[in-house]
């Protein structure tokens, strides 16, 4: 029981959580802003944008000294931080948005009740 509960402390991130399967390794080794499975907390956006204002400016520092290989790293964690904020954003969008579910029509109310033909 400690072993399936420790597995759920252990997904805890900086971020937000982790949510891979009980019993399953981190197949990204760690690096979490590109993880598809990474549930970011919305109370976290502020860390990410930071992060992602970071990876840009390191971007910027890799071109200018010609270190193309950490280029391209670099632009893979900055588009996924990229998603991560779309993410969140369209997450605290649904929930602040009201949705329309409709409402039945007189005839479909007649239609339902008891009796009716």
């Amino acid at each position: 029981m400690d072993e399936f509960l420790g597995h759920f402390e252990r997904r805890k991130l900086a971020l937000g959580e982790c949510g891979p399967a009980y019993g399953t390794d981190c197949l990204h080794e760690h690096a979490c802003v590109r993880c598809p499975i990474l549930i970011v907390s919305p109370a976290e956006r502020p860390r990410l944008v930071e992060i992602r204002d970071n990876l840009a400016d390191r971007i910027a520092e890799a071109e200018r000294e010609g270190w193309l290989g950490e280029v391209e790293g670099l632009r893979v964690s900055l588009t996924a931080a990229e998603e991560k904020i779309a993410q969140l954003d369209a997450r605290q969008e649904r929930r602040s948005s009201s949705v329309f579910l409709g409402a039945p029509s007189v005839d479909q109310i007649g239609a339902r009740a008891p009796g009716a033909t």
